[in-house]
């Protein structure tokens, strides 16, 4: 693999580059590199404003806090290369594409004088809220398009300057400034001649409008294509040091096992046998091979405290709503006074424990020699797998560089613990060693999804208007198991657990109670966190009531949704899923059409699913989806509508089949035999649909359209069969028990 060096501005005492902050607040890299620029970006106050409320709103999605280093930054070198250095990782989603547009757009110059290139924690920007949260085009957007604004004038104005001409008169054609009378000087050549400080201007630089876009708004091709087609792309899976090793590491047999002991003697016999490293807690192989390690694992002879035997019908128990405890985060009116005075509706939902199942399992290569270390792997979250490396290995954490790979998909699932197995087998053995969990152990030994229970109570009156809506959500960790646990206190409701559960609809009673569950089991991030739980709940029983009401589903939602900002947003993308997927006309016999909408870090979704059900065996088919999305300004459209599908494929497989099970305190999988997913010949045809509102800038994109999936499969088999089912997944069991 290749460890080709970037030059960087240079790192003081402590290990952190030396950045200097100019009058406008940018970071100037001291001395970045001979002759060069480096220009770097914050957040700024409007993106730490948007994150906080996203946070208190939507659940969130980030793993850390704001740093004073750079979130983004350009190097503009003497050759004319232009690099843009960015910590968002791609897997698969194509944010290096679009980040590259927003570069390009706002520089002025051609595609392809522009590079990304990955940042690492030790070379390039970090951010500590990693990729997560459908935030990384979002919260990006204004400071990226700052810096790239800031750094296009202090160019010309220093490019004026060297060719005696006043700056306003300077157009770019190409990586160059240009004279009315044809005289040029390429950026590079602008940076190669500077002498002195760099200083940012004290007047802002225009950014452009919307209306001379050439770039943002394409389609353009995906950064990252050529190196997957060619096979030069590097994931965690792929990485490879001379002299490397490859370890395995012992699992617990059940969800609550301790490790007591281990005899390393058996193993240690074992061919190919480099290192038995074991430690409290703690055991694993590192061989020649990962076959030969894998065999030498078998062979250790380990004792366990079991711990309890757990049953999936008491995890479920577990996770009931009600009792001390409850935490609200909406509360408007007075619904529990509307509700009690009358005879409200009442219903229950419940979503499993859900696996990941990312195409590449979790990877890494790590190489720890005396007091440094280096791990390359595919890690959503660098900042904390760096953290997490250094616990382990007692490590400073500026010592340790973590270098992302490309991901083979992440999901919420890859944030560094094959990272620290992978350090600790290599301080362990003194060599370089890669860890790559097979799919037993990616199905089993990670974190799941948490279980979910959900009550709701609604009133209707008589000319359909919702006057009291009760959500009470009871649900295992998700963003809690990454956090202290005196920030867990702090925010007492979970905030990965509450995403999607307020109410959006316009109620005047509304309340939204969220309790906290300690489960035996590993539970954490999952797409779109508590997005597709708390969507299948309320938009399954918006329907229970409008069907209750008598009204039509669709004229129901619109009937119940504010008519400016969100509730417009919701209303739009409703009216264009359900035209497009033609509502209210007849449908083949045995199909028929369900809805539902969700509204997520800015964005808002509706989707409209097309359903048959066998009469006999209870098998659900979902033929087609129609789905559309309000996101903002789209940056490549081509790329939003690739996510919306990704999405749609995800939401049906959930939906359908996706549900791991608790028996006697075991993870009752194995491989996909017994956690099946979609397969191509069972998926849907898919139509994705963007809206525009007006707004004009991004929003999230990665997460929301995985809300309104399935329950507008729920609520079309209600309409094809009249069963309600209202627990995931739906299996024909379930439907035919309905």
């Amino acid at each position: 693999m290749s460890e080709q060096a970037q030059e960087q501005p240079p790192l003081d005492n402590s290990g952190k580059r030396r950045w200097r902050v100019s009058r406008r607040g940018f970071l100037i890299g001291a001395g970045a590199v001979a002759g060069g620029l480096a220009l770097g970006a914050l957040a700024g106050l409007p993106a730490l404003r948007l994150q906080l409320a996203e946070v208190v709103d939507s659940g969130g999605g980030g793993f850390g806090g704001q740093s004073n280093d750079p979130l983004l930054w350009f190097e503009v070198n003497p050759d004319n290369r232009i690099t843009l250095f960015v910590p968002k990782v791609e897997m698969g989603q194509g944010v290096h594409t679009a980040l590259k547009q927003i570069a390009v757009e706002e520089l002025g110059v051609p595609w392809d004088s522009v590079a990304v290139q990955q940042g690492t924690t030790a070379v390039g920007p970090q951010d500590s809220s990693g990729t997560s949260g459908s935030t990384s085009v979002a919260a990006s957007y204004t400071p990226l398009r700052e810096a790239a604004a800031a750094l296009r004038e202090m160019l010309r104005v220093e490019a004026a300057a060297q060719l005696g001409v006043p700056a306003a008169t300077l157009m770019i054609d190409g990586a160059a400034f240009v004279t009315a009378e044809g005289a040029s000087r390429t950026f590079g050549e602008v940076v190669a001649a500077k002498s002195g400080d760099w200083e940012v201007a004290e007047e802002e630089a225009l950014l452009k409008t919307g209306t001379a876009n050439r770039v943002v708004g394409q389609s353009l091709p995906r950064n990252d294509i050529p190196d997957k087609v060619t096979g030069t792309a590097v994931y965690g899976f792929d990485a490879r040091l001379p002299g490397m090793k490859y370890g395995a590491v012992l699992r617990s047999p059940t969800i609550q096992g301790r490790l007591l002991s281990v005899n390393p003697v058996p193993a240690e016999a074992m061919p190919g046998v480099v290192a038995v490293v074991s430690e409290e807690g703690f055991a694993g192989i590192v061989a020649d091979s990962r076959p030969q390690a894998w065999a030498a694992l078998a062979a250790l002879e380990a004792e366990w405290d079991e711990g309890k035997l757990w049953s999936q019908a008491e995890l479920e128990e577990l996770v009931s709503v009600g009792g001390p405890g409850g935490v609200s985060i909406q509360v408007e009116g007075n619904s529990e006074r509307t509700l009690s005075s009358g005879a409200p509706l009442v219903a229950e939902y419940r979503t499993p424990l859900r696996v990941h199942t990312p195409l590449e399992a979790q990877a890494a290569l790590a190489d720890v020699q005396g007091e440094r270390a280096r791990v390359w792997t595919s890690t959503q979250a660098a900042s904390r797998t760096q953290g997490l490396v250094a616990e382990v290995t007692g490590l400073a954490e500026e010592a340790i560089e973590i270098i992302p790979t490309y991901l083979g998909g992440g999901f919420g699932r890859k944030l560094g613990d094959v990272a620290v197995e992978a350090a600790r087998l290599s301080q362990g053995a003194g060599l370089p060693v890669h860890v790559g969990w097979n799919r037993p152990e990616e199905l089993r030994d990670g974190y799941f999804a948490p279980l979910t229970h959900h009550r709701l109570q609604g009133a209707v009156d008589a000319n359909g208007r919702i006057q009291a809506l009760k959500h009470e959500v009871g649900s295992g960790d998700i963003l809690f198991a990454f956090f202290p646990a005196a920030m867990a206190a702090a925010f007492g409701a979970d905030i990965g657990v509450t995403r999607g559960a307020r109410i959006e609809y316009d109620v005047p009673n509304r309340h939204v109670v969220v309790w906290r569950r300690e489960l035996p089991i590993a539970t954490g991030s999952w797409r779109g966190l508590g997005l597709l739980p708390n969507i299948f709940a309320i938009e399954s029983f918006m329907d229970e009531l409008a069907h209750g009401a008598g009204i039509d589903p669709l004229q129901f939602r619109l009937q119940n949704l504010a008519t400016d900002g969100r509730g417009a947003q919701l209303s739009g993308v409703l009216k264009a899923a359900t035209t497009a997927a033609g509502w209210g006309t007849p449908r083949q016999e045995g199909r028929a059409l369900g809805l539902a909408c969700c509204y997520d870090y800015g964005t808002a979704v509706a989707a409209v699913a097309e359903v048959s059900v066998d009469a006999e065996t209870g098998q659900v088919r979902v033929h087609h989806v129609t789905t559309a999305m309000d996101c903002g300004l789209v940056i490549n459209p081509d790329g939003a509508r690739a996510q919306m599908e990704g999405n749609a494929i995800w939401g049906v497989g959930s939906a359908l089949l996706e549900e791991a099970r608790v028996e006697n305190g075991r993870v009752a999988l194995n491989n996909f035999d017994t956690y099946p997913l979609l397969t191509m010949k069972e998926a849907p045809t898919i139509e994705a649909i963007l809206v525009n509102s007006g707004v004009e800038e991004p929003s999230g994109v990665g997460e929301p359209p995985i809300g309104p999936i399935a329950p507008a499969i729920a609520n079309a088999i209600f309409a094809q069969t009249g069963k309600r089912l209202r627990q995931m997944p739906f299996t024909p069991e379930r439907v035919l028990a309905a």
